[in-house]
């Protein structure tokens, strides 16, 4: 379907399964790796993405990340190129701490994040917007230089999520109606005079397990 394509194809990636995924922590910029799980995910999905025309690898500087990045260099034959702009959120004091203890420790933050994480603001904590922001220039100069071409972005779920939201003009609240699983992958367009869309969202066929997480 995308072989012959007329425009910018962008393959928005979430990496791989990694032990903060399974054991319900927030992992921020905390360097979790892949798992046995992630790894064989990073293989499936790089298997899938030989179909694309890929010019392109854009990647957290995150272990997760590039390891997925790097799985998909090998089948595709393309150098990884490391940008810091789509680095995971800053988690602050949260990063590598169990869900269920920040629950129970900051029960007012713990309700914004589960119901409106967009109005989330804790000390050393980056928020959403910032995120978006960031995330969505990169974009849009990464678009500008490879006009016509087909690239690959790997990072995380709170990276993808306020740029989908951004790239699409999604209102607040915006984070709990995009739902990504690990070693998902979206495709978005982009065409001069009518910017960005959104042509598939967390596809998963290519897996053949993985754990899904809704907070």
């Amino acid at each position: 379907m995308f072989k012959d394509f007329k425009g910018t194809l962008i393959i928005l990636v979430r990496h791989g399964e990694c032990e903060g995924n399974i054991k319900g922590m927030f992992r921020g910029r905390t360097d979790f790796p892949l798992n046995e799980r992630g790894l064989v995910q990073a293989q499936d999905l790089a298997q899938e993405l030989k179909s694309f025309p890929l010019k392109h690898i854009y990647t957290s500087p995150l272990s997760r990340a590039r390891q997925t990045a790097e799985a998909i260099s090998r089948q595709c034959r393309i150098e990884v190129k490391t940008e810091e702009q789509f680095n995971n959120i800053e988690l602050g004091s949260w990063e590598g701490r169990f869900k269920k203890e920040i629950a129970e420790l900051y029960p007012k933050e713990w309700e914004l994040w589960v119901n409106n994480p967009e109005k989330l603001k804790v000390k050393d904590m980056e928020t959403l917007y910032d995120v978006q922001m960031r995330a969505k220039a990169c974009l849009d100069s990464l678009v500008s230089q490879h006009n016509g071409e087909t690239l690959a972005i790997v990072t995380h779920r709170a990276v993808l999520k306020p740029l989908i939201a951004a790239c699409l003009n999604i209102a607040l609240p915006y984070f709990w109606k995009i739902h990504l699983d690990t070693a998902s992958y979206s495709l978005l367009s982009y065409k001069e005079g009518r910017g960005y869309c959104l042509l598939q969202l967390n596809q998963t066929k290519h897996l053949k397990e993985y754990v899904t997480e809704w907070v």
